[in-house]
């Protein structure tokens, strides 16, 4: 599914990324972890093609960056942010429509995704009346409604209380289940361990470990 081959970033004399190879397949987590400024979201903004690599080649479903493929992936940005005058359906919708999916399926995913992270709400209401924390899960619903195939989650636990952490690590694993591969960072160690299959730790830029949890 993703495939990184010797991605290097350089900002003048900065190096944000080094020399990174990693490989996500299909139905896989990988969870990615390292201190602040590692090169965490720098590596998520070069698979999206938002900046270039100085170097090196990415590869999605086998192939290079394209268009198309924005339609199969779900990306959750470190910084949130939502059109606070809009409703949760207004907002998911618009989204959606974004990637190009179906007003028929957009509606009964946007029932089950309430649903099924407890949205504190109804689909009327609106963003700015909702908790941070339901917040994040309508930005979720954004990241998940077209039903990717590669999931990219920048910080995901962030502003989450312990019970709805559970109910997210949940979805992750479901997710998995249907095939779905996805990328996350977090600082807790303890969530990555739970769900990832694979982990990945960058300290500076460079690839300090990699492998299977059990590894």
């Amino acid at each position: 599914m993703l495939k990184l081959i010797d991605i290097t970033k350089q900002y003048n004399d900065f190096l944000a990324v080094d020399h990174l190879n990693f490989t996500l397949n299909p139905g896989e987590i990988l969870g990615l972890v390292g201190q602040n400024g590692a090169g965490k979201s720098t590596t998520f903004k070069m698979i999206l093609n938002f900046i270039k690599p100085t170097s090196g080649e990415i590869f999605i479903d086998g192939g290079a960056f394209s268009e198309d493929l924005l339609k199969y992936i779900g990306f959750l940005p470190e910084e949130r942010g939502l059109y606070l005058d809009m409703t949760i359906e207004q907002q998911v919708r618009y989204f959606s429509d974004l990637h190009g999916y179906s007003r028929k399926k957009f509606k009964e995913g946007l029932g089950f995704w309430m649903n099924r992270l407890q949205v504190k709400g109804t689909t009327k209401s609106k963003i700015k009346n909702l908790s941070k924390g339901n917040q994040q899960k309508v930005q979720l619903i954004c990241t998940l409604i077209h039903e990717p195939r590669l999931v990219i989650l920048d910080e995901p636990f962030s502003g989450l209380d312990p019970v709805n952490i559970e109910i997210l690590l949940d979805v992750l694993m479901e997710l998995r289940k249907r095939g779905t591969s996805i990328i996350f960072s977090s600082h807790n160690m303890q969530n990555v361990e739970k769900v990832s299959d694979k982990i990945l730790m960058l300290v500076n830029g460079k690839r300090r470990l990699y492998g299977s949890v059990k590894e």
